[in-house]
């Protein structure tokens, strides 16, 4: 591992498909990154395999076994500082986490987002841009802060929105996007292109007014 590889933590709670598709661009495309953690608030999120399987470490930090969200945070934080990342990665991570938490990391902590951000905070998703009979939908990789979902945006993909659409079909269609997303993303951090800067994104030193948009072939206008 050269010592220009970006060094990140991914924390899943589910399927770990996005943590998948950066094991495989890492194997495969030579994507520049060293995961050297992923952390679980569930012990049976099946993602936990895919980690396992790439030798990657896992902490498993149930919030089952504390007493509050903020004791919860603080025993992640202490598991990333062990291991000195530099960025942290949000990938299907169902837990909201504390304005401390988020306050420490700022501007070293990205989710991603299943919507075309501000739109459709939260949950349900799919559904809510059904019910709103959007054109479009997509997914959003933002800045984590102490807002749900409301850090500044740094890229985006769209899709159509069919006519028989339905919140399955529309969540198969964006998976495989979603992980081109991620990849994208994260490797504009691995080259050092994209920073934050006081609620801003900044693309090459410049900052941004709109998301970046991916492009089909995987590339951002």
């Amino acid at each position: 591992m050269s010592k220009q590889h970006l060094k990140v933590a991914v924390l899943i709670s589910g399927t770990g498909s996005n943590l998948k598709a950066l094991i495989n661009a890492v194997n495969q495309q030579g994507l520049e990154l060293h995961i050297a953690k992923v952390i679980s608030n569930r012990a049976a999120a099946p993602g936990i395999a895919h980690a396992v399987d790439a030798g990657i470490p896992v902490s498993v930090i149930s919030h089952a076994d504390y007493p509050d969200r903020q004791a919860h945070d603080s025993a992640v934080m202490n598991v990333l500082q062990e291991a000195q990342v530099e960025l942290v990665i949000l990938a299907g991570y169902m837990r909201i986490l504390g304005e401390e938490f988020t306050h420490a990391y700022s501007g070293r902590m990205i989710n991603l987002h299943p919507s075309l951000l501000p739109k459709y905070k939260g949950l349900d998703t799919y559904n809510r841009v059904l019910q709103s009979g959007d054109s479009e939908t997509g997914a959003s990789i933002h800045f984590v802060t102490a807002g749900l979902d409301s850090g500044p945006v740094i890229s985006q993909v769209r899709i159509p929105v069919f006519a028989n659409d339905d919140a399955t079909s529309l969540a198969a269609r964006l998976g495989p996007i979603e992980h081109k997303l991620v990849v994208a993303t994260v490797e504009l951090f691995c080259s050092r292109k994209v920073h934050y800067d006081q609620g801003r994104v900044l693309h090459e030193g410049q900052v941004i007014e709109q998301p970046l948009q991916l492009n089909n072939d995987g590339t951002f206008d």
